[in-house]
């Protein structure tokens, strides 16, 4: 078959008694809410100033917690819509009338066939490509050197593409790699590189010299995957679906605990001390789970410094506008600049 189980999940060990840093964090961001009622800042000083400060910050730190939201990816060239989407998504914009990888991931296929051909291509895009623009290998020359950690909501992997230490790294939000089981039961998850090459050489896609699968010169893709390649899962046949938290459904697996324990002690083990709180790309979407905990942390942590970049939103809450660097526009261009 085409998928198969993660390594980690094979181990049978018994994690439920991990410290679950997810569930931690976001309760410290909630309880901290109240005290950030004060009002809201977009910080101190000039771009250049906030620059330079935030440089020395990455460099004198005794640990960088990086928190990274969509907007990360954006910079980086990952955009839903635009030239990526119509060169892998153009045959369905004209049949469909969907307008961006986003809003496809919700439209009601017609059939099984085509819904897995959309999602074939979905997630080798933005998964198995690497990212149009350097912004994640930039960001890991600033932290290489430094003691840090990675907590993201992104799901496409970019940051161990980049290379940065998976050790180090926290995907609270699940992994467009990943399949689960549709049975509420079975709490595995499965690898689907595989499967996602054997669907997009079936829609006709071709490989270039660098290994990128290019649509064919005659732009003749087909729309559907053959049914028997609709992927199931490989213990019991059940349907799969995306390992992305939507709902209570969604597989928290050994990976993942193991990642939300690491996260938990990193933390601990620097409380108290000059950590730098680095924010990109987060949106207001879900604040509870890096936005809000970063703000809590920093105003418990007298020694601590947050730094938000973000391209229309950067700011801080009053309590810590002292204490905190706020950079507006392309998080890639300030990252750039940062080296």
């Amino acid at each position: 078959m085409f998928l198969k189980m993660r390594t980690e999940n094979i181990m049978k060990q018994n994690y439920s008694e991990l410290p679950n840093g997810y569930l931690e964090t976001i309760q410290r961001g909630i309880a901290g809410v109240r005290n950030f009622r004060a009002g809201i800042s977009r910080g101190t000083g000039s771009r250049q100033e906030n620059t330079e400060r935030l440089k020395k910050e990455l460099t004198t730190a005794g640990a960088v917690v990086i928190g990274a939201g969509a907007g990360l990816s954006t910079a980086a060239g990952f955009t839903y819509s635009g030239e990526r989407f119509e060169k892998y998504f153009g045959d369905f914009e004209k049949k469909y009338g969907i307008r961006d990888m986003y809003s496809g991931g919700f439209y009601p296929f017609p059939d099984e066939e085509t819904r897995w051909a959309w999602w074939a291509r979905h997630i080798y895009c933005n998964r198995y490509v690497d990212a149009p623009k350097p912004v994640y290998r930039d960001l890991l020359k600033l932290v290489q050197d430094r003691d840090y950690f990675v907590i993201t909501t992104n799901v496409d992997h970019q940051f161990q593409t980049a290379g940065f230490d998976k050790k180090r790294l926290f995907y609270t939000q699940g992994d467009y790699g990943l399949f689960q089981s549709v049975d509420a039961q079975n709490r595995k998850t499965y690898d689907n590189e595989a499967w996602t090459m054997e669907a997009m050489d079936a829609q006709g896609f071709v490989r270039d010299t660098d290994n990128v699968f290019q649509p064919p010169a005659d732009g003749a893709l087909r729309m559907q995957i053959p049914t028997e390649l609709i992927p199931r899962c490989p213990d019991d046949g059940s349907d799969v679906t995306m390992n992305l938290r939507a709902d209570d459904s969604f597989v928290e697996d050994e990976g993942w605990h193991k990642a939300s324990a690491a996260y938990l002690d990193f933390l601990n083990r620097h409380e108290g001390m000059h950590v730098l709180f680095l924010e990109i790309g987060v949106g207001a979407n879900t604040p509870v789970i890096i936005k809000y905990p970063f703000w809590q942390m920093t105003d418990e942590n007298e020694k601590a410094v947050y730094a938000c970049l973000n391209y229309d939103e950067a700011c801080c809450p009053l309590q810590i506008k002292k204490r905190s660097i706020c950079i507006g526009g392309d998080s890639g261009e300030v990252i750039k600049q940062l080296l």
